[in-house]
């Protein structure tokens, strides 16, 4: 039964089942150091050099899993100890350096940080190279690589570097939290804090309703995750751990397409507000465009506002893809709404901790958004929710021209035309993540068999309109 993509989040699972399990049994506190041990029983390590090791850096994933360093505002936290197995990050000369006459490389490299040594190969000092790249370019065998680390390929917008220790750090004036760093490291070297005790604590305090209610709201992209099981099992698991109502956010997507809509006829351009990663991303890289950011709430926040405004006694836990939300939880204009955010991960985890086979559940339904808001969790869905959107608000004359932005990529090429005034539309999609929601790195399984699933999802709802699926909150 295949449930994760990798065995670095296989074992970031582990050790949050596990904290989770202890948390339950109320013994977290008097077995927290013991952890590693209990996940890596015995003298043979797992996927480390050797056990001490290993049970070292599953010491510090506990820290994360338990909520991380408080004094660091991002989610998103490196492992020192963890990072030390790739190489020194840069350009090299490889073994293809036929040592040729030419020296093409020495004539470009404004530094002079290219020499030979007696057999005419080439060598760069790191001290003096620049890494402008000038060298690799003018290398007529190809001899020359920029050997950048996974986090740092990963990271579109250059909010990781390499330290004095060797290891990567992360600028967190720079950092957007989606979390692409975290999925793509292949030693687990980078991790997204978790507030899985915040949850817990929340649903044990909950039993029985008497002090409040915890009502879930999971992100459409949902219906692409948990493969092993059926929807309507997932569902029924969330209230078996406790939960006492399962809300789409797609319904809040839906509030958000309808609510939009109005919004950019009015104002004639906007970019969009769903995703909490381009946001940051505008207002850190793009501050001049921020006045263009939609004012409506994000679907999480939109639906987890009507909960709260209709029952005094909710706490609201979204369930999703993305680990930039936790970070949006804490917000100033959301953190009345939503009390806390985990990732699916997190929800496997949590399933496990209590046992909890969902395979063998009954199944329970969730059928209350449009098609429209359950396609927000793919790239170019929320478009076609605003495009529909203004057919069902009457907004005749006036024409989407929508940029759909698959990835930080394209939302900074995008942003980049806009500022220059030269961008040939009038709202922009933008989405962090590749494929959008179902790229985020907080799911289990990623791949385009994920926007196949969302748009399946979508067909079957029971509400084929916006106005239809939000009529029942007026």
């Amino acid at each position: 039964m295949r449930k994760f993509d990798t065995k670095v989040q296989y074992l970031k699972y582990k050790v949050l089942r596990e904290v989770a399990r202890q948390a339950w049994n109320d013994t977290l506190l008097e077995n927290l150091i013991s952890i590693p041990e209990i996940i890596v029983p015995g003298k043979t390590p797992t996927m480390r050099c050797c056990v001490y090791k290993e049970r070292a850096i599953l010491g510090e994933m506990v820290k994360l899993a338990i909520g991380g360093d408080k004094e660091n505002p991002n989610v998103i936290e490196v492992i020192d100890i963890a990072c030390d197995e790739c190489p020194a990050a840069g350009y090299e000369i490889t073994d293809s350096c036929r040592g040729c006459l030419a020296h093409r490389c020495e004539e470009v490299c404004p530094r002079g940080a290219i020499t030979y040594d007696h057999n005419h190969t080439g060598h760069i000092d790191k001290e003096k190279c620049i890494e402008c790249g000038k060298c690799a370019s003018v290398c007529p065998y190809s001899a020359i690589v920029n050997r950048k680390r996974p986090c740092q390929n990963a990271c579109k917008i250059k909010a990781i570097y390499i330290n004095d220790e060797n290891a990567a750090s992360i600028d967190n004036d720079k950092c957007i939290e989606c979390g692409a760093c975290v999925y793509q490291c292949p030693f687990g070297a980078i991790m997204d804090k978790s507030y899985i005790l915040d949850v817990i604590d929340m649903l044990k305090k909950s039993e029985n309703g008497k002090n409040f209610k915890v009502y879930a709201v999971v992100a459409p992209s949902i219906s692409s995750q948990f493969s092993y099981a059926k929807l309507g099992q997932v569902v029924s698991g969330l209230k078996k751990i406790g939960f006492h109502t399962v809300v789409e956010a797609a319904l809040g997507a839906d509030m958000v397409a309808d609510a939009e809509s109005r919004e950019l006829a009015e104002k004639g351009f906007l970019t969009s507000s769903c995703c909490p990663a381009f946001v940051k991303y505008i207002k850190s890289a793009f501050p001049e465009m921020a006045e263009h950011i939609s004012h409506n709430l994000s679907p999480m926040a939109s639906i987890s506002k009507y909960i709260k405004e209709r029952h005094e006694n909710a706490k609201v836990v979204f369930i999703g893809p993305c680990t930039a939300k936790k970070s949006e939880v804490k917000l100033e204009t959301v953190k009345p709404y939503v009390d806390s955010a985990m990732t699916f991960e997190e929800l496997q985890a949590l399933f496990d901790s209590k046992d909890i086979d969902i395979t063998a559940l009954e199944e329970d339904v969730l059928n209350n958004a449009s098609y429209y808001g359950r396609i927000f969790a793919r790239s170019g869905g929320l478009s076609e929710a605003v495009e529909q959107g203004l057919r069902e608000n009457g907004i005749d004359d006036f024409t989407l021209e929508a940029c759909v932005c698959d990835g930080i990529e394209e939302c900074r090429s995008a942003l980049m035309k806009a500022k220059r005034n030269v961008l040939k539309a009038n709202f922009i999609e933008g989405m962090a993540c590749n494929g959008g929601c179902i790229g985020g790195a907080g799911c289990l399984t990623h791949g385009e068999k994920n926007k196949t699933q969302v748009d399946k999802y979508g067909r079957e709802a029971m509400e084929k309109n916006i106005s239809d699926a939000i009529s029942v909150l007026k």
